[in-house]
């Protein structure tokens, strides 16, 4: 598959700036892959569309607000962005105007006594600071951060975005993205699903900066796909294994959920528990062995998400899906509406 494959043509006014309210009003389009019909429904509609021992995964990640504004010793400002912590007092971050810093520049942050000395770099877009004292990386960002909004999202983030930009089952902290396809469920869908005999199970995924990253390379597969943390525990594994014994699907919550379940999988579909990083890049003709079923958003072109999302169908009906979303009205990324493709 080539570059231009993962290609398509969105109106910006379609990306969506703000979330729906409630989260479960959202538009959903449902695409069926042995029929290629594609019909229009609501995110709150969604159990219409489930069985009785089907698994819903989720992704249980909490997003840090990792965006951080520095001051020079100039008194210039610089934007940065956390990454993950390497050591005690170290951070891997992404610094908006890195060519511009010198090693060893001190950076300060208002309001704190910490100092943030830049180091080196660690890739071409991200460097290693070195912090005067060690922090509580989450207590810090909470008092000093910002929510880390897609760049798509042309507007500065606001505090009702601190919970909008969070799933309602967000527990462990580390993304510093949402699994977005998560955000359209609120706690009553979720107990009505439950009502109906569905379970619904947790995974974690951190999610990085990486997976909006667009893919570079002419043929896809020579792209270097990220590594993300993700950790799936034994109860979770054999609840799965046990239900689609029992003839549920198992349907990942997000492209997030789809890494960790492929991760983990093996060739006879059974999950297994573990945690660690995972490099995984699912793009056609890849197998799937352990999902059956995806609720996704709609993902930006030529990136790592649109190629999963090929895999799972085909490139001709998810490229259809989109024409008639785009046809329709439907709102793109991160805070727009969903798909669930069965």
């Amino acid at each position: 598959m080539r570059i231009d494959d993962l290609d398509y043509y969105l109106p910006a006014e379609l990306i969506a700036q703000e979330p729906v309210e409630p989260r479960d009003r959202s538009r959903l389009l449902v695409v069926d892959r042995k029929t290629a019909k594609l019909t229009d429904s609501f995110f709150y509609k969604l159990p219409e569309y489930l069985r009785q021992d089907d698994v819903l995964v989720i992704n249980d990640a909490r997003v840090l607000p990792a965006r951080i504004f520095f001051r020079k010793p100039s008194g210039g400002r610089v934007e940065g962005l956390f990454v993950r912590q390497l050591a005690d007092d170290e951070w891997e971050m992404m610094i908006k105007g890195i060519a511009k810093l010198k090693a060893g520049v001190e950076l300060s942050v208002a309001g704190s006594d910490v100092r943030f000395r830049f180091v080196d770099r660690l890739s071409e877009k991200t460097v290693r600071i070195k912090l005067s004292e060690p922090v509580n990386v989450v207590r810090f960002l909470d008092e000093f951060g910002k929510v880390p909004l897609p760049p798509y999202i042309r507007r500065e983030d606001r505090q009702e975005d601190r919970v909008r930009y969070q799933t309602v089952f967000s527990r462990q902290p580390g993304a510093v993205a949402a699994p977005t396809a998560g955000l359209h469920f609120t706690k009553e869908l979720m107990e009505k699903i439950e009502g109906m005999g569905v379970r619904f199970v947790n995974i974690t995924l951190h999610v990085g900066m990486g997976t909006f990253e667009p893919i570079q390379t002419e043929d896809i597969a020579e792209h270097k796909m990220h590594s993300e943390y993700y950790s799936i525990s034994s109860e979770v594994a054999d609840l799965i294994n046990r239900q689609r014994r029992k003839g549920g699907r198992i349907i990942a919550v997000g492209t997030t959920s789809v890494r960790v379940l492929e991760s983990v999988a093996d060739e006879r579909g059974l999950v297994n528990a573990g945690s660690g990083l995972t490099d995984i890049f699912i793009y056609p003709p890849y197998k799937f062995k352990a999902v059956d079923c995806m609720i996704t958003n709609f993902h930006l072109p030529k990136t790592t998400l649109l190629a999963m999302v090929f895999a799972f169908s085909s490139r001709d009906l998810i490229l259809k899906a989109y024409r008639y979303a785009i046809d329709e009205r439907y709102r793109f990324y991160s805070y727009g509406d969903a798909m669930l493709i069965i």
